[in-house]
């Protein structure tokens, strides 16, 4: 039965061309959106001291604040400061749970390709649920 299956491609130095056909493991893509969590905090950082001041400062900053967020600015609609927020949610419920999980990794030394594996299906699957929740309080 070996005999008929067609053996799989190694890559070792992927070319443009062949980045379509290459399948990045689980980890490795916890690894890239960790990074890119990382950055789209660190440039929506305005957006976020604006949400946090306005909420705090006063009753009439945060009637402002509610009002950006159900009926719009200029011509910006509401809906889309909602979905920044969303995507702030899960920049930050991701780069939470990746850190937690490069920390166990680096405390336990667990580092082994199943391990690996595993712990970036989890860490996934948890801030895609716990997003999803987040959302349906924030849009509903």
């Amino acid at each position: 039965m070996s005999d008929t299956l067609k053996p799989r491609p190694t890559y070792r130095n992927i070319h443009v061309s062949q980045i379509v056909k290459y399948r990045l493991p689980p980890a490795g893509i916890v690894s890239i959106l960790h990074r890119v969590s990382g950055v789209g905090m660190f440039l929506l950082m305005p957006f976020i001291i604006w949400m946090f001041d306005a909420s705090v400062t006063s009753e009439i900053s945060h009637a402002g604040f509610t009002s950006v967020f159900s009926s719009g600015v200029g011509f910006l609609p509401g809906w889309l400061f909602k979905l920044i927020a969303l995507g702030l949610i899960w920049a930050f419920l991701h780069h939470f749970i990746a850190g937690i999980r490069h920390l166990w990794m680096d405390m336990t030394h667990a580092v082994t390709k199943e391990f690996g594996h595993n712990s970036a299906l989890v860490t996934l699957s948890l801030s895609v649920v716990l997003t999803v929740l987040l959302g349906a309080k924030l849009f509903f």
